[in-house]
């Protein structure tokens, strides 16, 4: 058994800025309103035509293997967590494979929306435990500024989400470097439908129609109250489960870095863990909420910020669509 260890991490999101203000000029809503219930100020969205999230995922991906000083020919899988592949089939993982250059290895596209990462982490986790892989490109990248109703309807959510894209390297961690403790993986399908896109659907009579258009079917819908409710519930069960399972204390984590749903929810986990700022990472405020990109985006920038340190204890926690829920605990 072989222990698995983030050796580098990238990122990237779009030049176009959207903020508040520019919002309030699409629907009926206000700086204000906007940062009272979520802590945006600003966040990403895709340029049609520059954009996609296969070169979005192939820039942060280059950042990743430059920092961990890994060459292309040394991957040997792509693991691509997302729910907005650019196309509807294939999935992501072989555009990134194609786009990169990169030889013949499989490609395995995971869509578990906001937890995507964390699941993806840890099947690449087991990968590299039982020795049949020795480094793996961990992928989360959205564009889900497509799919959002902009209009007063859709503002509950068409203000919190964002687009982006953030890579690791995962590989053998050397040294007995402990690497990744654990992961810890959940799901409720019961709430499926308080946090879901129907369209295109594969179990209609067609998967495209003028019916699904105007009933606004390919915009996401998102019930914020339900969400919220069960966030905050979930979001503690899981860093918990990490932290007993590995028998240390919430005292010991440096970095905290919770999946970017909403700022509120951020805050109120830190204070029931009552951990200082410099333990908690969020970006929210001026990137959205990325989904399947936000942590991966935010390990990128916390290392960048000198915020990661060899031997650090860093705690990762996700919540979102599905329900599905996910914690993974690691020393960097």
């Amino acid at each position: 058994m072989y222990n698995s260890r983030i050796l580098g991490a990238g990122h990237y999101v779009p030049e176009r800025i959207v903020t508040n203000e520019d919002l309030s000029k699409m629907m009926n809503t206000s700086n204000e309103w906007i940062v009272e219930r979520t802590g945006i100020q600003e966040r990403r969205w895709y340029t049609p035509g520059v954009d996609t999230v296969t070169n979005m995922s192939a820039k942060a991906s280059r950042l990743a293997m430059e920092r961990s000083k890994t060459a292309p020919e040394e991957i040997d899988f792509i693991i691509f967590a997302t729910i907005t592949s650019d196309y509807f089939l294939p999935g992501n993982g072989v555009l990134l494979q194609r786009e990169l250059g990169l030889k013949s290895i499989g490609a395995l596209d995971i869509r578990n929306a906001c937890s995507g990462f964390i699941y993806a982490l840890s099947v690449a986790d087991q990968f590299i435990k039982t020795g049949m892989y020795k480094k793996i490109l961990v992928v989360g990248a959205e564009i889900q500024s497509s799919a959002l109703d902009k209009s007063d309807e859709g503002r509950s959510s068409a203000v919190i989400f964002a687009d982006g894209a953030g890579a690791v390297i995962l590989g053998r961690a050397e040294n007995d470097h402990p690497g990744i403790l654990s992961t810890h993986l959940h799901s409720e399908g019961a709430h499926a439908e308080e946090l879901y896109c129907i369209a295109p659907s594969s179990s209609g009579k067609v998967r495209i129609s003028q019916e699904m258009i105007e009933r606004g079917d390919f915009f996401l819908k998102m019930n914020g109250n339900a969400v919220f409710k069960h966030a905050v519930v979930r979001f503690m069960e899981v860093i918990q489960e990490a932290l007993s399972h590995n028998g240390v204390s919430k005292e010991e984590i440096d970095l905290l870095v919770p999946h970017q749903a909403n700022l509120r929810i951020s805050q109120y986990i830190q204070q029931k863990l009552q951990l200082p700022d410099e333990k908690v990472f969020n970006n929210i405020m001026y990137l959205g909420n990325t989904t399947a990109g936000t942590i991966p985006i935010a390990l990128s920038q916390a290392w960048e910020q000198g915020r990661l340190k060899d031997g650090d204890l860093v705690c990762l926690a996700a919540f979102g669509s599905g329900f599905a829920w996910a914690s993974a605990l690691l020393r960097w």
